[in-house]
């Protein structure tokens, strides 16, 4: 049985290279060296003797070969940025959606544990439009009392984002 890890260290940085010279920009070299790794290790023939550098080296140049057949069956077209950017998709990655509302959960909760002065004025100043003289003559205080308590729930918010290991500056 081979031991890929030692193997990983030992051919890397040469299949690497192999690809490279073979014509691939470091970044699809570098991505045809995992997925020959990656091959290797999901491969259930050939994991019990024989040579492993050239088993690897075969590997590596059929995935490159593969590559290449499918670039040529693909049709390339040459847009100017401007058109490239309308039809790309603006929608989130689900990484990003995930994130955003992971972050929108803590948000929520860390309004809710905010005193009930507090959270209205924040809720109506910031989630509401309205201007802090605005808020501060339907709540009944003075715009600098308003301030504070505006102030008191965004350092609230940034304190439990915070502390979930988001940074919200």
């Amino acid at each position: 049985m081979w031991d890929l890890q030692k193997l990983f260290l030992r051919h890397a940085r040469e299949i690497d290279r192999f690809l490279r010279r073979r014509g691939h920009s470091p970044e699809t070299a570098a991505d045809l060296t995992q997925d020959t790794f990656l091959r290797v290790m999901t491969a259930a023939a050939r994991r019990d003797g024989g040579n492993p550098r050239a088993y690897l080296h075969r590997v590596a140049r059929n995935l490159s070969i593969d590559l290449r057949r499918r670039e040529c069956r693909m049709e390339h077209v040459s847009l100017p940025e401007e058109e490239i950017h309308a039809i790309a998709d603006p929608s989130p990655s689900p990484e990003t959606a995930a994130y955003d509302r992971e972050r929108l959960r803590i948000v929520e909760s860390a309004i809710a544990e905010l005193p009930e002065r507090t959270r209205r004025a924040f809720q109506l100043h910031r989630l509401g439009g309205r201007t802090l003289s605005e808020v501060a003559g339907e709540l009944g205080l003075s715009t600098s009392r308003t301030w504070v308590l505006i102030r008191k729930a965004y350092l609230h918010l940034r304190a439990r984002l915070a502390e979930a290991g988001d940074d919200p500056a």
